[in-house]
This record gives C-alpha cells, sequence and structure tokens, in this order.
C-alpha cells in the first residue's frame, strides 16, 4: 500500500466513478456500465482502461477482487473500508467546491 496525504487527494472523475460503482460488489462489465450511467455518459470506460484502475486500486488498498466462483470467469470487486473513507473524502471535496461556487456566483445570476 503507498503512503498518501488524504488532505491533498483529488480523484480523477473515472476513477470516483469506479470506486462508487463498487459500493456493492460487481464486475468489469457492471462497473463500465455502471460509471456511464451514473455519469450521464461523460465517462465511457474502455475494457483496458478499466482494467488498468482496477489493478492501480487493487494496489493502493482501495479496492479488492472477491474470490471466483467456482467455474465462473467473472471476477468481482469491491471497496475496502479504506476506499470507502477515500469516497467519502473526496464527495467531501467536491461538495465544497460547489459551496464555494455557489458563494461566489451567488452574487450573479444563474
Amino acid at each position: 500500500m503507498e503512503y498518501f496525504s488524504m488532505e491533498n487527494l483529488a480523484l480523477t472523475e473515472s476513477t470516483y466513478y469506479i470506486l462508487l460503482s463498487l459500493y456493492h460488489p460487481q464486475h468489469g462489465y457492471g462497473i463500465m456500465q455502471q460509471t456511464e450511467q451514473l455519469s450521464g455518459g461523460r465517462v465511457h470506460l474502455a475494457a483496458g482502461t478499466l482494467y488498468g484502475a482496477l489493478t492501480s486500486l487493487c494496489e493502493k488498498g482501495w479496492i479488492r477482487p472477491l474470490p471466483a466462483e467456482s467455474g465462473s470467469r467473472k471476477k468481482e470487486y469491491q471497496l475496502t473500508a479504506e476506499g470507502v473513507q477515500i469516497l467519502k473524502h473526496e464527495l467531501a471535496r467536491l461538495q465544497q467546491l460547489v459551496a464555494n461556487g455557489e458563494s461566489i456566483l451567488k452574487e450573479e445570476a444563474l
């Protein structure tokens, strides 16, 4: 597991949606579908991109693969406790960004 400072951590949109989609265990294709759905189609993950991200997130300890069912080729992943904390931290960071923007822009008619 690599050391990082959560204080300065900012996730990419793709990583945020991958983690969010893994709040409940999913396999790769399910992650790709849910990420696209949650992002309103903004985030489209190619298989190679997704599996590279899953490997990286496993190495960071934010997600883990679940044991495969006998005879199944589908590999499912789930968030770890650390992954949930990362996701909560990112949500709070994004909420602060929105609140700051709204406080400045409220002076103008949106």
